[in-house]
């Protein structure tokens, strides 16, 4: 029998192809339903304008296990948009469980225990970009959110990495030393 897991979070950053701007940004909660995880995954069950959520699915009548709510980052302005979030980030976040699940990254017997928050991040110029790479989006939806799962089931970084470089990484869109961006 696993450990119960109550309440784990994780996110990762992986980068677009040059000039897609499909770089990908998720951020996770994962825990048990009976536990605050699923207490928050039941309050995200409503809807709020601009802001739809969708369960994770493989395809129709395809539900992931764990339970995977996707909430969008942005306010969804376009059915364009609608189509990305529904289309090749869904499918990724859906095959990213399912893969975590398959490697036991995810306990296989806790994967009907477990729920997961998925805030999820689309540019929003790619819903007007004709020549998006669709794959692309994909690529990095799935790369970012299996090592998110990854990151929150193994609680990294620990502490201690994060104690032993806090000189020495600085956030990428804002440096206290130059007060810039490193964009």
């Amino acid at each position: 029998m696993s450990e119960t897991i109550w309440f784990r979070t994780g996110e990762a950053t992986v980068f677009s192809s040059d000039g897609q701007g499909t770089d990908a940004m998720p951020e996770i909660l994962i825990g048990d339903v009976k536990g605050p995880a699923g207490h928050a995954f039941a309050n995200l069950m409503g809807q709020t304008a601009g802001h739809t959520r969708m369960f994770a699915i493989r395809a129709c009548n395809q539900q992931v296990r764990p339970a995977t709510i996707m909430v969008p980052k942005v306010t969804i302005k376009s059915t364009d948009y609608v189509s990305l979030f529904g289309g090749p980030v869904q499918s990724a976040i859906a095959d990213a469980v399912i893969d975590s699940v398959a490697e036991g990254v995810i306990p296989r017997e806790q994967a009907n225990d477990l729920c997961i928050i998925a805030m999820l991040w689309i540019d929003p110029s790619c819903a007007d970009n004709p020549e998006l790479d669709r794959k692309d989006l994909y690529r990095t939806n799935y790369e970012a959110m299996k090592l998110a799962i990854q990151r929150a089931l193994s609680n990294s970084p620990s502490i201690d990495e994060l104690i032993a470089n806090r000189h020495s990484i600085v956030h990428e869109m804002y440096d206290p030393e130059t007060g810039e961006s490193q964009w």
